[in-house]
């Protein structure tokens, strides 16, 4: 699934780290013309295209619309790299014992984070563009809920379902 893009058309062949990917988000989003044709910006519904994968790496550009909302997630064994490249993300995080913290994300901006991080990405007003990319692939991912008793709970889902936010019923359906 690799497309000729610009200055990774042959990433290393190693796991690459946050700032690597960091660089990579940037010099991607800096040329439109190579993830561009690939999303529906005035769709209807959120889209995504692949616009390369290998054995270390993996990279999305997502046309976000408003309230579009992944849920509370990790990223399993994958670090990861984003880039707003139009309108704003929000990404929350949560804190244990205090309220849960807001960083917002206009275009031109980026953030990183560790496969242990659990946040959630939500496109609160307007459209977004985004570029990803996560070391090594996504192949899994953990979703979050609360259940009725305030339990967290997680539920494994893979790279091909569509992040959205979950509620206990989710996964009793999966048990």
């Amino acid at each position: 699934m690799s497309k000729t893009v610009g200055s990774f058309i042959a990433p290393p062949q190693r796991e690459l780290d946050r700032a690597e990917l960091l660089m990579l988000v940037h010099d991607i989003a800096a040329h439109p013309e190579w993830w561009e044709y690939g999303l529906d910006e005035g769709g209807a519904e959120r889209t995504y295209d692949a616009l390369h994968r290998d054995a270390n790496l993996d990279v999305w550009a997502i046309a976000w619309l408003p309230e579009n909302d992944t849920g509370w997630h990790d990223h399993d064994m994958s670090s990861g790299a984003v880039r707003v490249v139009r309108g704003v993300l929000t990404e929350s995080v949560l804190r244990i014992g205090g309220s849960e913290a807001f960083n917002h994300y206009p275009a031109g901006s980026a953030f990183t984070f560790a496969p242990t991080h659990i946040h959630r990405v939500t496109c609160e007003a307007g459209r977004a563009v985004s570029i990803h990319a996560y070391s090594p692939p996504l192949s899994r991912l953990g979703q979050y809920t609360v259940d009725d008793e305030g339990v967290l709970l997680r539920m494994t889902v893979t790279d091909s379902d569509e992040l959205r936010p979950l509620d206990a019923q989710d996964l009793t359906l999966h048990a």
